[in-house]
């Protein structure tokens, strides 16, 4: 039997950041407030950067094509 080259595709290289997304325009961050219990770290799905939120109530300048994603997470709110 074969595998349909399935073996092959699994050990192919795995990208672990997109490398399509374009740079933040200018003013390109927002900032996020962390209302959780205690530290938090997040890994924005868009830019791969890492987002440490060290206690409740701190804040976070985070890449806008980060934003939406972070923003469903319930610990973390926008600050106007």
């Amino acid at each position: 039997m074969c595998c349909g080259n399935k073996r092959t595709q699994l050990s192919r290289p795995v990208p672990t950041r997109p490398a399509a997304y374009p740079p933040s325009p200018a003013g390109g961050r927002v900032t996020v407030e962390y209302a959780g219990g205690t530290g938090m770290t997040v890994v924005g799905p868009a830019t791969g950067a890492v987002y440490r939120f060290d206690r409740p109530g701190a804040r976070v300048e985070v890449d806008v094509r980060d934003r939406v994603w972070l923003a469903s997470l319930r610990q973390l709110r926008p600050v106007p």
